[in-house]
């Protein structure tokens, strides 16, 4: 299961704030700039070297009250199926509810490791009040306050230890995964690739008990189709419900090389899409967008040109990615999709010398120096790229802080415009020599 971490409780204990916490604050501003809703679900963050998904199930909540009890169950099934590590939020100000020890009874039934953490304790009075809590029965309770942040890291430091960095399956061979919102044509592409003669499908049990691995081996063309919507069919209860689809999206992504994001030609791309591609791009995977159902578009009202452009404008800054138009159904340029998957795992592993990278990039710079800040001229001296798994390149200058985002972002273009690294995020990183 990897390294899922789920929060769970009632509605406004607060979950949200705990939430931006984790993933840090930055991320919410950033994010906000690409126009992304404030009410993300979901982000990564690192913590003791270890890296984790956060899951926030308050996102997932419709409220009218008869439903969200019944809402805020199915969420905590789903969790302790799901997650690696279970943090279980209560509000001290409201004291010990009847749900909150239903919550507690379902959460005993379960081996993983689960974390009570009292909420909005956040003086000596509230200090003691967050006593009563012991009796929920959790050995691992935490008091903290998500607006002031403290005991968030006493908490992180617990948390990080249950989670393991997950090993990949050991293969020479590049991992796509299917990703996207419900029924947009994921199982029906996964089949038309597949096709129906399972002979040529070798399953290999992946990391996760239900992330089956599927041999593709067509046309010359090998990779390792990392089927999440699982072969074998989870109970039924919760295929409709969108936190389960996130959760296996999450997945798929962790253990993905490059993910072909599916989204729907009639809805174009929406929030959970947003969302969906932004967990890809900073995990630093590769992407594809596919958008699925073309051909049943009115074709005179809508060009793809338009489309396409209406996409980018949603996935700016990061806007090199290829967008390819498809019907499943009519087994449209389903192949094309593989093709482009398959050159954005090269473009991911590429790697530049030294030599070319300075040679190419040095004189841009110079053309376009940075700007200066308060006076400190900033000079950028060198140029190398990491040995990571996805293009990451450091630039020594004499004073890195002082760089500013939209320098980092003008480097990042040129080194577009250089080398091809076509739907692949790059990461840029400036240190003293």
């Amino acid at each position: 299961m990897g390294n899922i971490v789920a929060i769970v409780g009632r509605p406004n204990v607060g979950k949200s704030t705990f939430f931006n916490r984790m993933i840090g604050e930055r991320q919410a501003i950033i994010d906000d700039t690409s126009g992304v809703t404030r009410d993300r679900q979901y982000g990564a963050t690192d913590w003791n070297g270890k890296t984790f998904t956060v899951v926030d199930t308050g996102g997932f909540v419709k409220s009218s009250d008869d439903v969200f009890e019944s809402a805020i169950r199915s969420q905590v099934k789903i969790a302790i199926e799901e997650a690696a590590v279970i943090v279980f939020m209560v509000d001290v100000t409201t004291g010990v509810t009847d749900l909150d020890e239903e919550v507690a009874r379902m959460l005993r039934t379960t081996n993983k490791p689960v974390y009570l953490v009292v909420n909005k304790v956040d003086n000596n009075t509230r200090m003691m009040e967050a006593n009563e809590f012991w009796s929920l029965g959790f050995e691992e309770t935490f008091f903290l306050s998500s607006l002031t942040g403290s005991g968030t890291g006493e908490l992180l430091d617990a948390v990080a230890d249950h989670i393991e960095n997950v090993e990949a399956v050991e293969t020479n061979l590049p991992k796509f995964a299917i990703v996207g919102q419900p029924n947009v044509g994921k199982s029906s592409l996964t089949n038309a690739l597949l096709g129906e003669e399972r002979n040529i499908v070798t399953e290999i049990a992946g990391t996760t008990r239900d992330a089956i691995h599927t041999a593709y081996n067509k046309f010359g063309k090998e990779f390792l189709l990392i089927d999440t919507a699982g072969i074998r069919k989870k109970a039924k209860v919760f295929e409709d419900l969108e936190f389960y689809s996130v959760m296996r999206a999450i997945q798929a992504i962790e253990e993905a090389d490059v993910c072909i994001l599916m989204i729907d030609a009639q809805t174009g791309m929406e929030a959970q899409d947003m969302s969906i591609f932004r967990l890809a791009q900073r995990r630093n995977k590769g992407v594809v967008i596919l958008v699925n159902k073309w051909d049943l578009m009115e074709k005179e009202t809508n060009t793809a040109r338009d489309f396409e452009a209406s996409v980018k404008e949603k996935i700016a800054p990061f806007t090199d990615v290829p967008i390819l138009f498809v019907s499943i159904l009519e087994k449209q340029r389903i192949f094309k999709a593989v093709e482009l998957a398959l050159e954005v795992y090269e473009n991911r592993a590429r790697k530049i010398k030294t030599s070319e990278l300075n040679d190419k990039i040095l004189p841009e710079i110079d053309r376009t120096p940075p700007p200066s800040h308060r006076g400190h001229y900033i000079k950028i001296k060198y140029i190398t790229q990491l040995p990571t798994a996805y293009p990451a390149f450091i630039f020594f200058c004499n004073h890195p802080k002082h760089v500013k985002e939209n320098y980092k972002q003008f480097l990042e273009n040129r080194l577009r415009e250089h080398f091809t690294f076509t739907g692949t995020p790059i990461s840029v990183f400036f240190r003293q020599k």
